[in-house]
């Protein structure tokens, strides 16, 4: 009996060997890798994008986004190696996101709260006017709504292609805040891998409880920096890392991504 191709070929396909970055560990079918990019050998947070984020956080189906059409112009037509412009479409594109943050409201085991997830591969998290804009409008919702606030950090700090307009995010974002603490509305604020810079020196630690992931990079200028200044390479590192201010009671507490949405509830 004759066969055709289709009766002796069997179609295959391979699965991407993946390899946890820290300990090159196979992480190819780990169940932590592929739901919140945690390796399950060595215990290495990876970026995690912002709607990740989001779906591991809240309660299914209770996400309503808010100024997701508010988007970056070129204010000072920058222009370096790429205009600015190019930069924006092409980390839209990359992303699938408007802008640098993503906000809304949302339950977290029916607990009602307005959320705000930086997301790192935009632009490396940078603040510019429309993320410094979706941030302050994220802290007076949860004023005017009376419920709780959380923001999820991953950032370099601001956005030099706005300049100053960059820059004078962190008072803005700070003064919201601070109406936030007025109000006596509770604000949680997640530092994960790396919370640097701008957002660092503004809204993102002035949260009434401070949570880190473990051993997050944290602080205001970058380790190259400091390294710079002091020769101390090891001191540096170890001097922005999310244990060594915890010991120093900067943060509050230390939760593993896993633990984390219980954590806030």
């Amino acid at each position: 009996m004759s066969t055709s191709p289709t009766d002796t070929i069997t179609a295959t396909h391979e699965i991407p060997v993946v390899h946890c970055p820290k300990c090159h560990a196979d992480v190819t079918l780990a169940e932590s890798w592929q739901n919140l990019k945690v390796c399950p050998e060595c215990g290495h947070h990876a970026q995690f994008g912002a709607m990740a984020r989001i779906q591991s956080l809240l309660d299914p189906g209770s996400f309503d986004e808010t100024n997701s059409r508010l988007v970056s112009v070129d204010p000072l037509g920058f222009s370096d190696l790429q205009p600015y412009r190019e930069r924006v479409m092409a980390a839209r594109e990359k992303t699938g996101l408007n802008e640098g943050v993503v906000t809304g409201r949302g339950t977290i085991q029916g607990h009602e709260v307005v959320l705000a997830v930086v997301d790192f591969a935009f632009l490396g998290g940078s603040m510019g006017s429309v993320v410094g804009e979706k941030l302050t409008q994220a802290f007076e919702l949860a004023t005017e709504r009376h419920v709780p606030l959380i923001t999820v950090v991953a950032s370099g700090g601001a956005r030099m292609q706005e300049g100053m307009l960059s820059l004078v995010q962190m008072a803005k974002t700070t003064a919201a805040a601070q109406r936030l603490h007025d109000a006596r509305v509770p604000y949680i604020s997640v530092l994960t891998s790396p919370t640097t810079g701008g957002m660092y020196a503004s809204f993102a630690s002035q949260g009434d409880i401070t949570i880190a992931e473990p051993k997050a990079l944290i602080g205001f200028a970058g380790p190259r920096v400091i390294q710079g200044v002091t020769g101390d390479n090891e001191g540096a590192l170890r001097s922005h890392s999310a244990e060594f201010l915890f010991e120093r009671g900067f943060i509050d507490l230390i939760v593993e991504r896993p633990r984390l949405r219980n954590t806030l509830a």
